[in-house]
């Protein structure tokens, strides 16, 4: 038998979050509202930005919950797939920028070789 990675969300592990550190979980929640709540960017904007956000950091309930989030406020799926693709190009646009350290790293070595 397998254990699934992902345990299924439910109010039994809801439950025991907010029992184990009820005051972190009360201002987790009360954030959460706040920085979804419509602002100088629409609910709908900053649900597409945490559907971007989501598959960046690989998280596959807020990947769920956010595309369920973006819908119910109106977002497309066509908003809702050219979000996914501008986090993909940011996550291989870091990998391509973070090559300078490769590069860099390359050099030195190669540096200290020539020198001995």
């Amino acid at each position: 038998m397998t254990k699934d990675l992902y345990p299924s969300p439910s109010q039994e592990l809801s439950h025991k979050r907010t029992e184990l550190t009820p005051e972190v979980s009360a201002a987790f929640k009360e954030f959460s509202r706040k920085a979804f709540a419509e602002g100088a960017l629409s609910r709908k904007h900053k649900q597409l930005i945490a559907v971007a956000v989501a598959h960046v950091t690989q998280c596959p309930y807020c990947i769920r919950g956010h595309t369920e989030g973006a819908l119910g406020q109106g977002a497309s799926e066509q908003e809702i797939m050219e979000a996914i693709w501008v986090a993909a190009e940011m996550r291989a646009g870091a990998a391509y920028a973070h090559s300078n350290i490769a590069l860099d790293t390359m050099a030195e070595v190669a540096s200290k070789r020539a020198v001995r």
